[in-house]
């Protein structure tokens, strides 16, 4: 009887990444500095957004454990059989896939490009506990080496291909705000009106990108009761006149996470619910004037927690003011390094991404009750920030007709 493979390489068609090979060398040299400094040997990456980040393999795991590993002179993905040659193509260095009939398969493709013995490098933040065994056992490690922090510090800093792709994603999130618009009426459903929103943006990204995946692009479109937390997702809700609305578009290019959120209005906004629009509004601008090289994360939490504290708002505030973007969408990818909250004290420099996003949410029964945020994505430049998202804001252009 024919032996089974424990892994093979399966590679056929054209290789077609978001970004050209010369962005990937550029990351994989950043890394082998980073491991090299810390005196890692090989490098196995099993997070979704290290996997994308440094190889262009965006993968679904369906169950399966899927990986990178990065020594030296190698980069090669680890996958699954069920997905064909489909990792190789949309990999950047080698590929190698791992069968199924035999448990552990995986970790006997990883130990095949690191050799035992070596010292490793590992995502403390994403290694599970059965994983970090079997990595005990297939690679014998001389040494593991945390390398979450330093890999996500690296992600941080975009390039220009990466900004360029950001700033394609930001507009491709104003024309599904748009669309959301356009179908709000009384009577919609929070589902028919996401719908509009997301079909628009998938077209727009299919017309921009023809070679790109797609996939996850979403619409969070909230009223009433289901405006007070930002996640919350969408339901069956018919609107009605007289109700607070929450737009959220979030397209997604290749693994790379955009975000437009606004608040509306469906025909008219009581005077309560305009001083809280108003005064969160204003915090927003506050944000915006404070995105520039030189500013901690930190410091600028601290500024908008002192006015709404000035107006006896800041016990509404629901979560940190802003956060990094780049590869992380709602199920992976997080750069908790650059977020605005008070326990971070990051530093913006240039070449950053970060969203400025106050939001208040007002408890039901209280005047004014709902949840209330606006958002943009800045570029921290040289001399301050390019803001990348371009639909309006504010009582003066969102309450709808």
């Amino acid at each position: 009887m024919t032996q089974r493979p424990q892994f093979y390489r399966f590679h056929q068609g054209e290789r077609q990444l978001p970004f050209d090979a010369t962005e990937y060398d550029a990351r994989l040299a950043g890394l082998r500095r980073i491991m090299a400094a810390r005196g890692v040997e090989a490098a196995v990456f099993t997070s979704m957004q290290n996997v994308a980040y440094y190889s262009g393999f965006l993968y679904c795991a369906f169950g399966r454990p899927y990986g990178l590993v990065v020594t030296a002179s190698d980069c090669v993905t680890i996958s699954a059989g069920i997905d064909g040659a489909q990792p190789w193509r949309r990999s950047h260095g080698d590929a190698i896939t791992y069968t199924d009939w035999q448990r552990d398969n995986y970790w006997r493709a990883v130990a095949s490009v690191t050799g035992p013995g070596r010292t490793i490098g590992v995502e403390g933040d994403h290694l599970t506990l059965t994983a970090s065994a079997a990595l005990d056992t297939f690679l014998a490690p001389a040494a593991r080496v945390d390398l979450a922090a330093a890999t996500m510090r690296q992600r941080m800093y975009k390039s220009p291909a990466e900004l360029d792709l950001i700033r394609a994603g930001a507009a491709v999130a104003d024309i599904g705000g748009h669309a959301i618009r356009d179908a709000v009426h009384p009577g919609a459903r929070e589902i028919d009106i996401a719908i509009a929103g997301r079909d628009a943006m998938e077209l727009e990204i299919a017309r921009r990108f023809p070679q790109a995946e797609y996939r996850d692009t979403w619409v969070w479109f909230q009223s009433g009761i289901n405006t007070d937390g930002a996640h919350n997702p969408v339901t069956a809700r018919a609107l009605r006149p007289g109700d607070i609305l929450s737009l959220n578009t979030f397209p997604m290019i290749s693994g790379y996470y955009t975000a437009l959120e606004r608040t509306l209005f469906l025909h008219e906004a009581d005077a309560d619910s305009l001083r809280i629009w108003r005064a969160n509004v204003a915090a927003h601008e506050l944000g915006l004037s404070l995105l520039k090289p030189g500013m901690r994360c930190a410091e600028i939490t601290e500024r908008i927690n002192a006015f709404f504290a000035e107006r006896d708002l800041l016990r509404y505030r629901s979560f940190g003011y802003g956060h990094s973007f780049g590869i992380l969408s709602h199920y992976y990818g997080r750069e908790a390094g650059l977020e605005l909250r008070e326990d971070v004290d990051t530093v913006l420099e240039p070449g950053m991404v970060i969203s400025m996003e106050p939001m208040l949410t007002i408890p039901e029964g209280q005047p004014g009750a709902g949840g209330y945020r606006e958002h943009d994505i800045a570029i921290i430049t040289e001399d301050g920030h390019e803001n990348i998202t371009g639909f309006p804001y504010g009582p003066e252009a969102n309450i709808v007709d």
